[in-house]
């Protein structure tokens, strides 16, 4: 026997999903894979073509809730009429791009003439934002490489890099994201990452120290079990990073 709903249901149902903020759609398809959608994860699977300029306007909206929770008169002030949507199209396609688009398009070669020995690439800049307050983290990255049978091109770390740290982090995570996005990009035999940064939680707010920076480092395969390698690694780093004034 086959049910059929009234057509005033029908009609309520189809107006709940088209009521349905983009977000919530979005975050609905995560959900029923099973999906982490963390600040510093990339969720652009689950962004349909054109949701994303839907989304642009959603989140202007509420920007420009906020800055009228902030007793800001953004319906008088010209300074602030078109901030939210400036904000918006900001976090979405530019400081926060590595969550909503995807990773850029790298290709590998095969390592043909069986390169063995290693090479930095840096310093990348980085910018990010950190997870805690939403300002910026900026600063600098070197990438050493140990390579195995495949190698891509020096600009693609650049790109590779600034799309994984274009996401709300913390600096700790981002430098272990992006080692396993290189990974799965050239399988080295040896990967080594430095990142060197400032921090404007610390610097604009809170305990306000202008100079004090963050250093901190992934070593993984040979780079991580061979010392000599490690010390080699840090070394040509350490070449790179005394000639540049950061």
């Amino acid at each position: 026997m086959t049910s059929t709903l009234p057509n005033d249901n029908i009609k309520n149902i189809d107006e709940k999903i088209t009521n349905k903020l983009i977000s919530e759609i979005i975050r609905d398809r995560i959900k029923r894979k099973g999906t982490r959608f963390s600040a510093n994860d990339n969720i652009a699977d689950f962004i349909n073509p054109g949701e994303l300029k839907v989304l642009e306007k959603e989140v202007a909206s509420r920007i420009k809730d906020l800055l009228k929770s902030l007793v800001i008169d953004v319906d008088n002030d010209h300074n602030t009429q078109e901030t939210a949507e400036r904000v918006s199209k900001m976090y979405l396609n530019e400081v926060f791009k590595g969550r909503y688009h995807e990773q850029p398009k790298v290709t590998s070669f095969p390592n043909d003439k069986n390169l063995d020995e290693i090479y930095t690439v840096g310093p990348i800049t980085v910018r990010s934002a950190c997870s805690h307050h939403l300002v910026p983290i900026l600063g600098e990255c070197w990438i050493g490489i140990k390579p195995g049978s495949k190698v891509i091109g020096l600009s693609k770390f650049a790109r590779v890099a600034d799309w994984v740290f274009s996401r709300p982090h913390i600096q700790e995570e981002a430098v272990m994201i992006l080692a396993d996005e290189i990974e799965k990009l050239c399988e080295p035999k040896g990967l080594g990452i430095i990142v060197k940064a400032q921090h404007y939680c610390m610097k604009w707010r809170g305990v306000k120290e202008p100079n004090t920076s963050m250093i901190n480092s992934v070593v993984r395969g040979d780079f991580r079990h061979d010392i000599s390698l490690k010390q080699e690694f840090f070394e040509l780093v350490r070449q790179q990073s005394s000639s540049n004034n950061y």
